[in-house]
């Protein structure tokens, strides 16, 4: 049986478990974490004392 020469060049899908959407969840949650440090710090407050949870 013989081996084809080349693979074909298919499109990652922009949904499901891939690297495109896991690098951009890691990058989302980067930004939410940073927010939430900021908003310490600039308020003296925690996140869930800011959102009035406690």
């Amino acid at each position: 049986m013989t081996q084809p020469s080349q693979a074909p060049k298919l499109a990652q899908p922009k949904y499901g478990f891939n690297d495109y959407v896991e690098r951009l969840n890691g990058r989302a949650a980067m930004i939410g974490l940073l927010a939430a440090v900021v908003i310490e710090l600039l308020t003296g407050y925690g996140v869930l004392d800011w959102l009035g949870f406690r």
